[in-house]
């Protein structure tokens, strides 16, 4: 990919971090049901988060990317729960349904420590923690600040490089404009990216749910979700440090942070494993989740982690 085509991919990428104030809950999405969920909100470090559990076994806690909520897994949490595993999504400060107190819209390190207190208000000592593209980062700073917690960890559409130049500029331009336009004008550039062409065509319900969920989220969330994008850091030592399972789902079309990103992060990590998805992009785990759904139970199963 020469430099005008990485620019270009990126430019529509990855928004992950505003909450709900501007509506409620997403709508329910065809296909999936509500048996066994339960959901609430947490105070947290100042702010109010939203959370939705769903089954009984192991934990899985998974982290969604910018500028969605925790319903980008609305086609993950049954199979997964039917397959022996405790499902938590959280919606990050200022996303979904959760709130922020203006002195804290959000930063890395506020975001990994959000996940963490949920963990212990809901007495989970350790769990198998994912995150998708902005939740990659939010991980990795996890995994630095508390490796004792993981179980497993799985990185979905993600990187570990830090941004160079071209890309701070690309968040520095997404802040910007939900600042002037508001939340709701970053979804057409984000759309493109998120699913193939050929699923926006033939599956129309699917960017208008992902639509509705960039909506949700607040201006400051969008603006410190792309300023935690921008100047995120290096983690590629950080992967080197990793030593329990790791799971790496990639979707074969992802513009936003394409396969070579997977595949070097599968070379610094000791003992991980790559899954790569064809007819997916960057939200892979949402538009073919039966088949994110059946890698992340097989990989799962062969590592015990039940």
């Amino acid at each position: 990919m020469n430099q005008l085509r990485l620019c270009a991919a990126l430019l529509s990428v990855s928004l992950c971090a505003a909450p709900a104030l501007a509506g409620g809950s997403a709508p329910a999405l065809p296909g999936t049901t509500m048996a066994g969920m339960q959901s609430g909100f947490l105070d947290i470090n100042g702010a109010r988060i939203h959370y939705v559990s769903q089954g009984t076994g192991t934990p899985m806690l998974l982290l969604h990317g910018y500028p969605l909520s925790g319903e980008l897994f609305a086609r993950n949490r049954d199979a997964l729960a039917n397959a022996g595993y405790r499902v938590i999504t959280i919606d990050h400060r200022g996303y979904g349904q959760s709130t922020a107190p203006a002195s804290d819209p959000g930063s890395l390190q506020t975001y990994a420590s959000d996940a963490l207190a949920v963990m212990d208000q809901l007495n989970v000592p350790k769990a198998i923690i994912g995150g998708m593209s902005m939740g990659g980062p939010i991980a990795f700073e996890m995994w630095r600040t508390a490796p004792q917690r993981f179980l497993g960890m799985i990185l979905i559409d993600t990187i570990a490089n830090p941004a160079g130049i071209v890309e701070q500029h690309i968040w520095k331009g997404m802040a910007t404009k939900a600042a002037t336009f508001g939340p709701q004008s970053l979804a057409p550039e984000l759309l493109k990216d998120m699913l193939t062409g050929q699923t926006r065509m033939n599956r129309p319900a699917d960017a208008a749910f992902l639509t509705t969920i960039v909506k949700q989220a607040t201006v400051a969330a969008d603006v410190a979700g792309a300023n935690v994008l921008a100047n995120r850091p290096d983690s590629l030592p950080t992967l080197k440090t990793i030593t329990v399972p790791t799971l790496i789902l990639e979707g074969v079309e992802d513009t936003v942070y394409p396969p070579e990103f997977s595949m070097k992060m599968m070379q610094n990590i000791a003992g991980s494993k790559l899954v790569l998805i064809p007819g997916a992009a960057h939200a892979a785990i949402f538009e073919k989740a039966s088949a994110a759904n059946q890698a992340i139970i097989d990989w799962a199963r062969a590592n015990n982690l039940r």
